[in-house]
């Protein structure tokens, strides 16, 4: 009863952990990690296909990834000679964008974001452009840092429920 509890929670952790990936509000690699865990807890720590030093390095990619993906937009941003504003705008379109306009409406919203609030800083059209282009190039780049972790972290727990015991 209390192992399939942990791999039922452990694959809603996992779920929550890929939309994560996309949705800035959720931390997409760490809850992804906490699924790991739940089916490494279910198999009472002695999985057959990984072992303590897998989870270590899964703890490393979760946290490495969820760190990159705040360094990113930065990076992209000042790159590009982007503002705060320009990185917050982007942010936020990104989440307006996921509400009104799903699956693309991140990646419009994210760009439109900066480029308003780098036209609210009070960057020229071409200025603005460009600095937009920066925050959203960093801010893809974390995304995909993100769903690669998540992904790898999946791939590791399915491997386990398909090869492992039963």
């Amino acid at each position: 009863m209390l192992t399939a509890t942990l791999i039922s929670l452990g694959v809603l952790f996992l779920l929550a952990g890929l939309v994560g990936c996309i949705l800035p509000i959720l931390p997409g690699p760490p809850l992804s990690f906490v699924g790991l865990i739940c089916l490494w807890w279910a198999r009472d720590f002695t999985a057959t296909t990984f072992d303590e030093t897998t989870v270590i390095l899964a703890a490393v990619v979760a946290v490495v990834a969820t760190a990159l993906d705040y360094v990113t937009p930065v990076l992209g941003a000042k790159k590009f000679g982007a503002s705060k504003l320009g990185v917050w705008g982007s942010v936020i379109g990104m989440i307006v964008g996921i509400i009104w306009f799903p699956p693309f409406g991140m990646l419009i919203g994210a760009f439109l974001g900066a480029m308003l609030g780098e036209l609210y800083a009070g960057k020229e059209g071409g200025e603005a452009t460009k600095a937009a282009i920066g925050v959203f190039l960093g801010t893809i780049l974390g995304i995909i840092i993100k769903t690669v972790a998540s992904g790898w972290i999946t791939w590791v727990f399915i491997n386990e429920l398909i090869r492992g015991q039963v």
